[in-house]
């Protein structure tokens, strides 16, 4: 198959063979992350800057170790000792990076767009740099909606992980769908795999118009819910979303104590899903809120920890993918 994307912003208008190639691409880098000698010449040579301008642990350091591992040379950009603080532009900055050689952004940033307008400013000068999203505002956060694909595709079918294996599955996004991002590419991903998946929270957190993001395209289907036990109901995997209280300008909550007691993950509602449910997080966890502390820990239901360990594989993937464009992927 062959791999044509220069970018990757979002998954709403992937295709399936563009799915297949990243599942696939990502299964053999994680045969090399099992090997002694982790390290591949992939993209030795090439320079990849992540310009994270949000904190993260997960996604930053996540992307780091696949650059490493791919033989790509680093730079890391942390805004508050950068010259942003002097008054210059996030594109200035991006250009100053490009100077040096950079190959592939990887960019965060807490205001939607920011990654595409710096992918429309790389093409307006012709660099040929790649823009790689790694999550924007309340928009998309697309290298997380492939590694929740890939965990769970991987689960099913750990040799030949696809995106047929998640046709007809049920699968319940818990929390916070207002101020997800993760939400919002797992919507396109999931249901492009031909899952139902089934929205449920506070009212204030899941409003009405998330029904406006179905694919027509993509056979899975989207539910909307508000109260949790008719999206818990024979599900076969239950992803729980972080309240993302820093995001929350109006009351829209009563308290953290209320929302577990409605919608926390706990092991009685579990009863409600299918026997082999799993639990998945995108994290970082507010234990006891989102999901209680011993379910989270629990090898039995939890993917919590393969969740981080598919993000180094799958970000390599990505990373190798738009970073090789122009050659064929086997």
């Amino acid at each position: 198959m062959t791999w044509t994307r220069h970018h990757v912003l979002g998954l709403a208008d992937w295709v399936k063979d563009e799915y297949d190639t990243l599942l696939q691409t990502a299964s053999s880098f994680r045969e090399v992350l099992s090997r002694r000698t982790k390290k591949v010449p992939a993209l030795q040579g090439l320079v990849v800057t992540n310009m994270f301008f949000e904190p993260s642990t997960r996604t930053r350091s996540s992307f780091e170790l696949a650059a490493k591992r791919l033989s790509a040379d680093i730079l890391n950009f942390a805004p508050g000792s950068s010259s942003l603080t002097k008054g210059e532009t996030i594109l200035d900055t991006a250009k100053t990076y490009l100077a040096m050689g950079t190959n592939i952004m990887v960019i965060r940033h807490k205001e939607a767009g920011v990654p595409q307008a710096i992918a429309a400013e790389m093409d307006r000068l012709d660099t040929g740099v790649s823009i790689l999203n790694a999550g924007d505002g309340q928009h998309e956060h697309p290298s997380q909606g492939l590694l929740d694909l890939f965990t769970i595709c991987s689960l099913l079918d750990c040799d030949k992980p696809r995106l047929e294996l998640l046709n007809g599955k049920k699968i319940a996004i818990v929390g916070d769908i207002l101020h997800s991002r993760v939400a919002r590419s797992n919507i396109w991903s999931l249901t492009a795999a031909g899952a139902n998946v089934h929205l449920v929270g506070p009212p204030t957190l899941v409003p009405e118009w998330f029904k406006g993001m179905k694919n027509d395209s993509h056979s899975g289907e989207l539910f909307l819910h508000w109260e949790l036990e008719p999206a818990l109901e024979n599900a076969d995997f239950v992803m729980t979303l972080r309240l993302q209280k820093e995001r929350m300008t109006d009351y829209l909550l009563p308290s953290l104590r209320e929302y577990h007691q409605l919608y926390g993950m706990t092991r009685n509602r579990l009863q409600l899903c299918h026997p082999d449910v799993k639990i998945l997080h995108p994290g970082p966890v507010n234990r006891g809120v989102e999901i209680s502390s011993d379910l989270m820990d629990d090898p039995q239901f939890s993917l919590i920890q393969q969740q981080v360990t598919s993000g180094i594989a799958v970000r390599m993937a990505l990373l190798f993918l738009i970073g090789t464009s122009s050659e064929m992927v086997e």
